[in-house]
């Protein structure tokens, strides 16, 4: 008895305390392999580019490394979204926390399976149960659950109820938002079945235009981050690429040898029967060395370029010259993080307009998902605003493809999705695989 005692951790809780869990739970799940995901991702979609093959891979080689990181939700993220649902469930008064952690725990289900296929899911977390080797459930099953679990939640909230309040960081307890996310997660998750089961596809996006998901900017689905000392309140994308690669004005110095592409920033600068996309001048800069010395981060158009892909003679000597992500915003510690927003559903309901699921225009889902693209920079501080008057300019040249084919449609729809993911890759990546747009050349 006295070594059990002495075994016992007095400072270990003996309960859940869901409201701090929750909070963790968001944000373990949001800052979760931030370089595995860019590194892999990003470079693998063209948006950046690498001279070298360690430790920045993505655009010739594949990194297990990066990969597998993914793979710690278990012990993470997932475990602890678990562990509110757990506790949760003691009391019906509790139906809102139940349903807000449910849906979040569908969001980090979707990106394991997405990455993974096949992965631990009714079995997963029940080590107490002594479940030490869960099975593998097939994708499809996960995704009919998925299902469930988003429309289950959806409807069970109730206004009457407690939340999470304060203790939820991206809508504050707000179970209407909540259940916008929700929904705009059933969209996004229905239309990943078009080419494994158009009839299940049509079904769940169908469902999900229903029921309401996010369409205006003020509902979008952010962690907010702090700039300061405290490492753990900078958003973990900007605190990775400025600690890891981007070291302001540092080119030579650059430890990772990476740039943005040349596939990324000529699609942003447009040709000669579009127009450039004002998108360039918020993501992109070159440092200018100064005759006195030092550099200053350019935005000018001119300026832009982007290194190739296919780099592989080690440091280019030209190598100052290329284009890096602005520091005013991309790189911002207080940039927020988009989990979902208004543009990404837009571009779905425009993709369900012409697949005929959806009687809204084309169109106009279009021209609002790269409004809604453009216009959420402005959460990136002052450097991300893009006046409308750009956006119009923008759209009047490059109209959506109104009599164009279905493929030709779905191109173009999608490559909006492809710029607009460009700091959501996991997502970014899932799209591009299903839709296999834009069409991308394999590094030789």
């Amino acid at each position: 008895k006295d070594l059990a005692e002495l075994n016992k951790n007095p400072n270990a809780y003996e309960s859940v305390n869901a409201n701090f869990l929750f909070t963790k739970a968001q944000l373990s799940a949001i800052g979760l392999n931030p370089n595995g995901n860019r590194f892999n991702n990003m470079q693998m979609l063209q948006q950046e580019a690498t001279y070298s093959e360690v430790t920045a891979p993505g655009d010739k080689y594949f990194a297990e490394g990066y990969v597998r990181n993914n793979w710690s939700a278990y012990s993470g993220c997932l475990n602890q979204i678990q562990l509110v649902i757990n506790e949760t469930r003691k009391d019906p008064a509790n139906i809102n926390k139940l349903s807000a952690a449910r849906i979040w725990r569908v969001y980090i289900v979707h990106q394991l399976t997405d990455l993974y296929g096949d992965i631990p899911y009714t079995e997963a977390l029940k080590g107490r149960e002594g479940k030490y080797q869960p099975k593998y459930d097939l994708q499809s099953d996960i995704y009919k659950d998925m299902f469930k679990e988003l429309e289950e939640s959806a409807v069970a909230f109730d206004a009457s109820k407690p939340t999470f309040g304060n203790s939820d960081l991206f809508y504050d307890g707000n179970t209407v938002k909540w259940k916008k996310f929700a929904y705009s997660m059933m969209l996004r998750l229905g239309m990943r079945l078009t080419k494994i089961d158009a009839a299940l596809a049509k079904t769940w996006v169908e469902k999900a235009i229903a029921g309401g998901p996010i369409t205006e900017d003020a509902d979008l689905t952010r962690a907010p981050y702090a700039d300061g000392g405290l490492l753990s309140n900078r958003n973990p994308f900007s605190e990775q690429m400025r600690v890891l690669d981007y070291v302001d004005g540092q080119n030579p110095l650059n430890v990772q040898g990476s740039k943005i592409s040349q596939r990324f920033i000529d699609h942003l600068k447009g040709n000669s029967t579009t127009t450039k996309d004002p998108r360039l001048n918020v993501i992109s800069v070159l440092w200018v060395k100064q005759p006195t010395g030092g550099y200053i981060a350019d935005t000018a158009t001119a300026l832009q370029k982007g290194m190739k892909n296919a780099q592989f003679n080690g440091y280019p000597a030209d190598f100052e010259t290329y284009s890096e992500p602005n520091p005013n915003t991309v790189m911002r510690y207080d940039a927020p993080v988009i989990v979902m927003g208004a543009a990404e559903v837009h571009f779905l309901l425009a993709e369900a307009s012409i697949r005929g699921w959806y009687a809204g225009n084309a169109a106009t889902s279009y021209n609002n998902g790269v409004t809604s693209a453009m216009k959420q920079w402005s959460l990136y501080g002052a450097g991300g605003a893009i006046s409308t008057d750009k956006v119009t300019t923008y759209l009047k040249y490059n109209p959506f493809l109104t009599a164009g084919t279905f493929e030709q449609k779905l191109e173009q729809i999608s490559t909006q999705r492809w710029v607009l993911g460009y700091l959501d890759q996991i997502e970014n990546f899932s799209n591009w695989r299903r839709t296999g747009y834009p069409v991308l050349i394999p590094t030789n």
